[in-house]
């Protein structure tokens, strides 16, 4: 007989709200429906109505965790649209930061996945080991998050010569533990029991849903922006692709625990080679035109547009983030596992939700609201709950 089980849009193991109906013939999960828009928050709108300079500091808010990776993308596509070309030394700074984001996304994940299956001493430990990470962003850029690190021509803040030496002691520290870490993964049997060929996204499947990242290489489906579609200083530095076939949660794992290794290797030739001179070009004004920027984010390929009418504005500014490729394919990764891996294959592609919130209604194939209903509808509900609540 079959029962609905319903995971969200509250749940332990979810970080933000997104429901999921687990379609169940006793323990067995045989399918899937995904509910999503609970955190829609009109990023695209409020782009429209502010500066070049200013859509950074409000893009790098989409994801707090990797809040460098979104305007990182965005400032290549106004690049794009006006032909800037970055000075190499911003180049190399966009680089460093972009992946020693990826190892402390990578570790938060990492972390997480050990709180979800009960590993606590996992999640403890790895979470204290990225820590240090978050007093070097601090001490480069003055925050442990949202960095403010990217603009337009390049790079907003310089990393100073004497602060080298803190990096290179961190990435060596984290390279001892992420040994640690990956052989404790893989030697302990109870992690293996409940990751090992459970949550499987084989090669045709990851292609069919199009899916990115961690997501897309940990089922042999070896895509990467940065090897693709080089920029920046991933052509200038050396460093290997990780990939495996096996598309269970375990090969998730091993391909975001590997990834730091490379992610050290590239902040270290980045270091030892970036050059002197300007980390900005100067940009005056951005002509009409449309851009694109991609950025290999920790979960996958982030992607920006954006079209210039000549003003200080962006006409139009659309995002689309890897969780919103990525999140579809958990309706064939779930189906015939049991109730109780069903939260583990969801988590498995490192979800963020306010990454993915969109806001249509279809209705006969065609869209409901027009953006400016959605906008009037919006101002009538805080008009209602302002009388409501006016004292």
């Amino acid at each position: 007989m079959k029962r609905i089980v319903p995971i969200g849009p509250y749940h332990p193991l979810q970080e933000e709200p997104e429901f999921f109906k687990l379609i169940v013939e006793g323990e067995k999960v045989i399918d899937l429906e995904i509910n999503i828009g609970y955190n829609h928050r009109g990023h695209e709108f409020l782009a429209q109505k502010m500066t070049y300079d200013q859509i950074p500091f409000l893009v790098e808010r989409i994801c707090g965790i990797c809040s460098d990776s979104h305007p990182y993308a965005y400032v290549m596509a106004v690049e794009d649209a006006a032909g800037i070309t970055v000075p190499p030394r911003g180049q190399y700074i966009r680089t460093i930061i972009g992946e020693l984001e990826r190892i402390h996304s990578h570790y938060l994940w990492v972390g997480l996945a050990g709180h979800f299956i009960g590993y606590n001493t996992v999640w403890m430990w790895v979470w204290r080991y990225r820590e240090p990470l978050l007093d070097i962003f601090e001490l480069i850029m003055g925050n442990r998050n949202h960095y403010a690190i990217n603009r337009v021509g390049g790079a907003r803040r310089d990393i100073l010569p004497e602060h080298y030496g803190k990096i290179e002691e961190y990435l060596d520290l984290v390279e001892e533990k992420t040994h640690m870490f990956t052989k404790a993964v893989l030697d302990d049997p109870v992690i293996l029991a409940r990751l090992e060929n459970v949550g499987v996204l084989s090669k045709e499947d990851a292609i069919a849903y199009g899916v990115l990242g961690p997501t897309a290489r940990g089922s042999g489906y070896a895509i990467d922006v940065r090897k693709d579609d080089p920029y920046d200083a991933y052509d200038k530095v050396d460093w290997d692709l990780i990939a495996f076939d096996e598309g269970d949660i375990l090969a998730k794992a091993k391909v975001r625990l590997l990834e730091c290794f490379e992610s050290i290797k590239i902040v270290r030739q980045c270091l030892k080679d970036i050059p002197d001179g300007p980390i900005a070009a100067r940009v005056d004004e951005i002509p009409s035109g449309e851009g694109i920027g991609r950025h290999e984010a920790p979960r996958g390929e982030v992607f920006h547009y954006v079209r210039s009418d000549g003003s200080n504005m962006p006409v139009r500014h659309k995002i689309r983030a890897p969780s919103y490729m990525n999140i579809p394919s958990n309706a064939v990764a779930v189906r015939g596992y049991s109730i109780a891996d069903a939260a583990l294959v969801l988590a498995a592609v490192d979800p963020c939700y306010c990454c993915t919130e969109r806001t249509v209604v279809i209705e006969n194939g065609k869209k409901k609201f027009t953006g400016n209903d959605l906008l009037t509808l919006s101002r009538q509900k805080t008009e209602v709950l302002r009388r409501r609540y006016r004292r």
